[in-house]
């Protein structure tokens, strides 16, 4: 997208040019020096299909899903989940290189790196493991891939060159089951690494792989998605933007959290904060995950229940973050719903809230001094 638009513009850079190249030829006549200034870079406009269902369980489950239109040289249409609470692209091979290449224990070549429809596939392989709590752990196996891909369909795209990416041959859910092809795909754009590799490569967010261009800064923002943007079809929602400016990060009304490094796991979008709800207040920590639908996991280490506890409709649920950022939601009979854990059984102490937090509120990342932003629409 950035190559592209400077194409479009370029008869106007060239004029631009022009002048200011005939400004310094005459300033050097008389003092023997200019400067040509590079115009500030539009920040790029990507989005996703906001999809919307009803599920057995008579609960409302929504889901983003971000297209990936090409990988390598083949072209492909896969729409990934897009998750806040992971990093890193995570597809499947089925479709994207030949069948004859996949097994159920991994991908059929000897070599330390193939090449494949302009993919390198690597013999650096891995599992990821994703999941709210012990209950809901499942786990994906692959190599380290890379290629140019394309993010995005005619909507709205960009393509990202030689990024690296976890390409797998296999996901299986908690019971061992193998998920169907294409079942697993996770568009990860956090700044922490799902993974890391013996060769100390590691995967993360897509985006920070990202340039905007000149005067911006390397990162994104998503907009407050209105529940009136889902459907059973799914409908597109241009709400993410890459590349930030100074008045995102200093006037735009985000309230920001610093993220820190963890050696071999990146800077992980997880921020300290207290937990409210019914007449409780507990300490926690939050973690605001687009990827996680229908239910909220709210993490209570007070509490007396050994499974996850379904709260009632009409309780009353706030989190604060350090920084004075408050979320609060109402749980009901099907939206916002939300369980109740205890980390000694849950095997995780952070609190993860669901999509339901982006329907009205907005979410930013930047890249370059490693900040969390969140904001109430």
């Amino acid at each position: 997208m950035n190559k592209l638009y400077f194409l479009k513009n370029l008869p106007f850079v060239i004029v631009v040019f022009i002048i200011l190249f005939a400004v310094s030829c005459k300033k050097d006549s008389k003092t023997g020096g200019g400067n040509v200034v590079t115009p500030v870079a539009t920040p790029t406009k990507l989005g996703f299909y906001a999809v919307e269902q009803v599920v057995v369980d008579t609960a409302i489950y929504r889901v983003l899903l971000e297209p990936i239109s090409k990988i390598g040289t083949q072209s492909i249409n896969y729409d990934l989940v897009f998750d806040t609470g992971s990093g890193g692209l995570v597809i499947d091979a089925n479709g994207v290189i030949p069948p004859a290449m996949i097994t159920s224990s991994g991908f059929n070549f000897t070599t330390d790196s193939v090449v494949v429809n302009g993919i390198t596939i690597t013999n650096q392989s891995n599992m990821i493991e994703y999941g709210d709590d012990n209950a809901t752990t499942d786990k994906v196996y692959g190599n380290l891939a890379y290629a140019n891909v394309t993010i995005g369909d005619q909507n709205g795209n960009i393509t990202i060159k030689r990024l690296p990416f976890f390409l797998y041959y296999k996901a299986v859910n908690t019971s061992g089951k193998q998920f169907s092809p294409h079942n697993f795909d996770v568009f990860g754009v956090a700044p922490e690494y799902d993974i890391t590799f013996p060769n100390n490569a590691y995967i993360t967010s897509p985006f920070s792989y990202f340039d905007p261009g000149n005067g911006l800064i390397k990162g994104f923002k998503v907009d407050a998605i209105p529940a009136t943007s889902f459907s059973s079809n799914g409908n597109w929602v241009s709400a993410v933007t890459l590349g930030l400016t100074t008045d995102d990060l200093n006037s735009a009304g985000y309230s920001f959290s610093q993220l820190s490094f963890t050696q071999g796991e990146g800077y992980l979008p997880i921020l300290p904060g207290t937990l409210n709800y019914g007449n409780k207040s507990v300490s926690t920590r939050v973690l605001f995950d687009s990827g996680t639908e229908p239910y909220s996991y709210l993490e209570d280490n007070t509490a007396t229940n050994s499974t996850a506890l379904l709260l009632p409709s009409n309780t009353s649920v706030s989190v604060s973050t350090n920084t004075g950022f408050r979320y609060s939601f109402t749980t009901m009979s099907m939206d916002n719903l939300a369980y109740v854990e205890n980390p000694k059984y849950s095997g995780s102490d952070i609190s993860v809230l669901s999509l339901d937090y982006f329907l009205n509120n907005s979410f930013l990342i930047d890249f370059t001094d490693h900040k969390l932003g969140l904001k109430s629409n």
